[in-house]
Parts: C-alpha cells; structure tokens; sequence
C-alpha cells in the first residue's frame, strides 16, 4: 500500500525551491542576457535553466518523479505508470522576462491521477507568491525570501479577495500570444454578457488574478503546454474557480501522452452559469 503524501510538507518543499528559483532569475533579470531558440522556435535563458537547477535539487529529495520543461523529456511509457509527479515551468513567461516585463513567473505543480492537486506560483519581480493545495485552498502573499511555511501562512490571504460579479466583466488575454480565435470568442462573451474590459498579462499571473477575484475571465484559444497550466489551475480550483477545455466543456487533464494543452477557458465562479451559456 502506497504511503499517503503529507501535502502540506511537499508544499513547503514546492514553496521554498520557488522562490530560492526565482530569486536566482533575478540575479539575471535587467542583464544583457543571451538568447537561445529551443527546436519548437521558443526562446531559452541561463535564468531559466539555473532556475530549472535549483528546482530540481529541492524536488529530488521528495523522492517523487519530475517532469520539467527544461529537463530531458521523460517517455510515455515510463510516467504514465506515475500516480503521482511534480510538473514544473521554471520561467513561465520567457519572453516577458527577456522584454524585461515583471509578469513571469516560476511554476511548481503536484499531479496526482492526471489532476494538479498542489500548486506554487511565485513572480519574483513582483515578490508575490501565490500557492495552495487540495486540504487547505489557496493563498497570495508578499515575500522577499524563504523563511518557513508557517511564517508564510501567517501573512497569507485566503483566495478569493473579491467574489462580487461586475457589471463589465473583466477579460484577459494573453501578452505574447494573442490569437484571433480567442479574439473570436471575446466578441461572443461581448454578445451575451455586454461590453468587457480588456487587459493583457503574461505568464501564469492571468489565472492567478481570476483566483483572486480581480478579474473573471481568460480565454486561451491556442496552444500552451501542460507545465504552462498546472500550477496555477491548482491555485484557480483552491480558490473556487474553474477551468474547462474550449469547446468540449470538460476538465483539462494532465500527464498526457502529448503534453499540449486544448484550447481551455478559465472563469471566477460567478461567471459559470455566464459561461455555459456562451459555450
């Protein structure tokens, strides 16, 4: 029988390789940096690979497999045995970070039977963390530096801040990776619910400002890659949001044998019923 995980240990773990990460891209953040192409034309940083290190030596002493973006790809066959396996992005947002916008992010998600049940955000411009798992929900708070979990909670906020429903429903899109389908699908969203505002983020920051409150809708009507999405569809569903796949209306899944993502939408809670008149 297989030995139940402490959660909120590995939390810490996931919490502190975060922001010990991204504290180190910052080390590279407003330098002339070089550029590398990866083979699918994305671009790639020693931020993103020291990141990518220092995770790592955190993750590896929970015993519990990892899948990264900048590790060698781990073949189907050997992790679709994997119950459970840390998924991690250690710079979401690479152009943003090389534009030398604060809105990237560092990426640590738990998946557990294809389903993201712990997940840790950290934007190290910004120092905002953002991190919950299935027990406990979801939380932001300000940090500079690891001290422990139980300091951290201490100033955390519970997510949501804001579940009140706005007159103008606020939509964001994409920074890098606008797409004229989601274009297509904003304007429907406009047909039923009314004049929207707009708003560009990059980086998994959009899904963490619908957990919060602060905004209610993010349409992505293209590609990204599961690490994209993981740990902060933890945070949306610890805070009482969800997302769907687009148009099929059923939950994204994880740990696929190709790992891109379907087109999906995200949405705070007052806007589900909104939502599946739309779709």
């Amino acid at each position: 029988m297989e030995r139940k995980v402490d959660l909120n240990f590995l939390l810490e773990i996931a919490i502190e390789a975060a922001i010990c990460a991204g504290e180190k891209t910052l080390e590279y953040y407003l330098k002339d940096i070089e550029i590398i192409t990866k083979e699918d034309s994305s671009p790639l940083t020693l931020a993103d690979l020291e990141s990518n290190r220092i995770i790592n030596e955190f993750l590896k002493t929970t015993g519990v497999p990892i899948l990264s973006e900048e590790n060698k790809m781990v073949p189907y066959k050997t992790r679709k045995c994997w119950q459970k396996f840390w998924l991690v992005d250690p710079l979401d947002g690479t152009k943003e970070f090389i534009k030398k916008n604060s809105e990237y992010s560092v990426n640590i998600a738990l998946i557990e039977d294809c389903h993201p049940i712990l997940g840790v955000v950290y934007i190290p411009a910004m120092g905002i963390l953002y991190y919950g798992n299935k027990d406990i929900g979801s939380y932001k708070t300000m940090v500079r530096g690891f001290t422990s979990l139980k300091s951290i909670r201490k100033d955390s906020l519970i997510l949501p801040l804001n579940s009140e429903l706005r007159q103008n429903p606020l939509i964001l899109v994409s920074r890098s990776h606008l797409s004229d389908d989601t274009k297509v699908i904003i304007d429907k969203i406009q047909s039923v619910v009314g004049k929207c505002l707009i708003e560009p983020y990059g980086s998994s920051l959009k899904f963490c400002l619908i957990a919060e409150g602060r905004a209610d809708l993010y349409p992505r009507i293209g590609p990204t890659m599961e690490w994209d999405t993981a740990a902060s569809h933890a945070i949306i569903e610890g805070a009482g949001c969800g997302i769907i796949q687009f148009p099929d209306k059923i939950p994204l899944v994880y740990n696929k044998e190709n790992l891109l993502n379907p087109s999906f939408i995200v949405y705070k809670k007052t806007m589900e019923k909104t939502l599946q008149d739309i779709i």
